[in-house]
């Protein structure tokens, strides 16, 4: 049974990507959700670390490709593909050298900023860039910040999320 729910987590990680396009506030949020949680969910179930790695970061991948597709009409296009690029590379070195460390240096600004993108698109549909064009100097100060924190407490820190939460109340 637990091979099962590791099979369709698997699954889910490399079928929500696809989505991203025609859907991408809907599918972007929920790669989000599914992204945050599948360690927890995979490890558990039995699946190694070992193993989950690289499958994580192949959809990972998998999530670029479709956000980079998904903003091809988009008026951030060029920044979502050059991040889509320089994210990309931190996957190929990742990939060669096993060293997570490459994640900090080649951090995935792409995600966050596309899944605000896809929220203003979602909800002011008419006015996207408009909304984007007013609020972009805060819009990539929280992406930046967010980011940075994320792939040093994910990448270099190996801090788990889940005990640091629990620390801070504990």
């Amino acid at each position: 049974m637990r091979w099962l729910l590791v099979a369709l987590i698997v699954v889910a990680k490399f079928g929500i990507p696809v989505l991203i396009v025609p859907f991408p506030f809907a599918a972007g949020w929920a790669n989000f959700v599914l992204d945050t949680v599948d360690g927890d969910l995979l490890i558990p179930l039995g699946l190694d670390d070992d193993a989950y790695q690289p499958i994580d970061k192949a959809a990972d991948w998998a999530t670029y490709v479709g956000m980079a597709i998904a903003a091809r009409r988009w008026h951030i296009r060029r920044a979502v593909w050059a991040l889509f690029a320089m994210r990309s590379v931190g996957q190929l070195l990742f990939f060669l050298t096993g060293a997570e460390i490459v994640f900090f240096f080649f951090p995935n600004f792409l995600e966050p900023l596309f899944l605000i993108y896809a929220t203003i698109r979602h909800f002011k549909k008419e006015r996207v860039a408009e909304v984007y064009v007013r609020h972009r100097t805060a819009i990539w100060v929280f992406v930046v910040a967010y980011k940075l924190q994320d792939e040093w407490v994910t990448h270099v820190g190996n801090i788990d999320r889940t005990d640091l939460v629990t620390s801070l109340f504990t």
